[in-house]
């Protein structure tokens, strides 16, 4: 069967260039198209140490560098490219996270660039010893890279930090919110001078015993990092609690919100203020202060941050009037089951999806109730049947249902019969056409008509597919010429 005029050959390429089963001869032939062979090189995982010379004796810079990216790579591949005369291919090979041996790792600590030292101090699988020798590296965004993601490091390393002459250097080792991990308690006896500097301020309060007098001056600082820090010390008096309540600042009032002793008043005003700044940013941006703009940063903040302390009196809070709140009980063990059914039934979604991940043995039913409703956000992917495998009867049930967003599930039944495949590879939605593109029921003639796709991202999916023949893929090559 002949393939279909393609509304995307440059697309269905690069989608090519990263199907497992592309066989090492019609590779090399894909290495004639840029764009698939910087997909290819980047991504593979079954690149040979023969290929990557290959590669590597081109001579392309940006080539070199794309394979430096593959994390993948065998040993022999990586030692040659430590000696890349260019500094971006010896960065890239030492931002690895896995798989570097030591002796690289020698040779990134001691590198000539810094932004190859700077990316060795940034990795956590770098032996502890070449990391602390990084600590006197005479570059400051060196040492500034180990603060902040260095979080575990030895004390006297903290200290050469925390003191650094350079104030980027300090800043980066007493930030307030840490890449790396969990903020590191600074030594008590550096709290002092951490706290008289401007650029360590806003780190160190959250470490601080509190008096009265310094909380006093840090809830009137003019930094508003440092006030929100404060204002979520749990030291703070009460007075100047609610007094960061009503800040300028939306930032400072959000950390008043998340406070356990918050009265009710004040967390019911301080939520009606932010929304309402939420809405004019959101609603009438060209109408909209700095404060309404911050307003919209702290609620899209509270959709997913997580609040520990209701959580340790779930039923205290299970009927909070605050969804982020809702949320955290949610994650608590044990809850009776009233809650779990009240939870599993939240005017929110995202309460609904957080209490349905604890519940391991989650009801089919009840999932596919909460598939319908769960409101999908493109920047936090995930939805209810994520967490469940739902039985092969209800899949291939959702193959017919009128919505799309059930219909796309019906692809994770991996028997699903090749009919329901091939008329899902015909949905108007695009969503459903992409999800059983690379289905293994999926018919020969189907996957075909998907690589004609008007839509790019599906016809990439459908090359990708490790159904597609070899022959069918030569002729793709042959097509455009490779």
């Amino acid at each position: 069967m002949r393939l279909p005029v393609l509304a995307h050959p440059g697309m269905v390429l690069e989608g090519l260039a990263r199907n497992p089963a592309l066989p090492p001869a019609l590779l090399r032939r894909l290495f004639a198209h840029p764009p698939a062979r910087d997909e290819a090189v980047m991504w593979r995982a079954d690149l040979t140490e023969e290929l990557a010379g290959e590669i590597i004796a081109l001579g392309d810079p940006m080539l070199t560098h794309a394979l430096a990216c593959n994390r993948s790579l065998p040993a022999e591949v990586k030692r040659t490219l430590a000696a890349a005369p260019d500094p971006a291919v010896r960065s890239a090979l030492a931002a690895h996270e896995e798989g570097i041996p030591r002796e690289l790792f020698e040779r990134f600590a001691g590198d000539p660039a810094p932004e190859v030292r700077e990316e060795a101090a940034r990795n956590d699988s770098a032996p502890d010893d070449l990391r602390a020798r990084l600590a006197q590296d005479p570059h400051p965004k060196v040492r500034a890279a180990l603060g902040q993601f260095w979080t575990d490091a030895p004390e006297a390393v903290r200290r050469s930090l925390l003191t650094d002459p350079d104030p980027t250097v300090r800043a980066a080792a007493c930030a307030t919110h840490f890449r790396g991990g969990p903020a590191p308690v600074p030594p008590a006896d550096l709290h002092p001078a951490l706290l008289a500097d401007l650029v360590t301020r806003a780190g160190v309060v959250r470490h601080l015993a509190l008096d009265a007098g310094t909380a006093r001056r840090l809830a009137a600082d003019e930094n508003e990092d440092v006030r929100a820090a404060v204002a979520g010390h749990p030291e703070l008096p009460a007075d100047l609690r609610d007094a960061l309540g009503r800040d300028p600042d939306a930032l400072v009032r959000a950390e008043v919100f998340y406070r356990r002793d918050t009265p009710d008043a004040l967390r019911a005003e301080i939520h009606a203020n932010l929304q309402a700044g939420y809405r004019r940013s959101r609603d009438t941006p060209q109408d909209a202060t700095e404060d309404d703009d911050f307003c919209l940063v702290a609620v899209l903040d509270m959709r997913h941050r997580h609040v520990a302390w209701p959580a340790e009196a779930p039923l205290d809070h299970a009927d909070s009037p605050y969804p982020c709140f809702r949320r955290s009980v949610a994650t608590a063990d044990a809850l009776p089951p009233g809650i779990v059914a009240r939870l599993l039934d939240d005017e929110d979604h995202r309460v609904r999806a957080t209490m349905a991940a604890r519940i391991p043995d989650l009801d089919p039913a009840v999932a596919e109730r909460l598939e319908r409703t769960h409101v999908h956000e493109r920047k936090r992917p995930g939805r209810p049947a994520d967490h469940i495998t739902f039985p092969p009867a209800m899949l291939r049930r959702f193959a017919g249902d009128p919505e799309p967003g059930m219909r796309v599930l019906a692809p994770r039944d991996p028997g699903l019969p090749a009919e329901l495949a091939a008329r899902l590879a015909a949905d108007p939605d695009p969503s459903v056409r992409i999800a059983v593109a690379g289905h293994r029921s999926l018919p020969l003639p189907a996957l075909f008509a998907l690589l004609a796709d008007q839509d790019e991202e599906i016809a990439i999916a459908a090359a990708r597919s490790p159904r597609l023949p070899v022959d069918a893929m030569e002729e793709l090559l042959t097509r455009v010429r490779l």
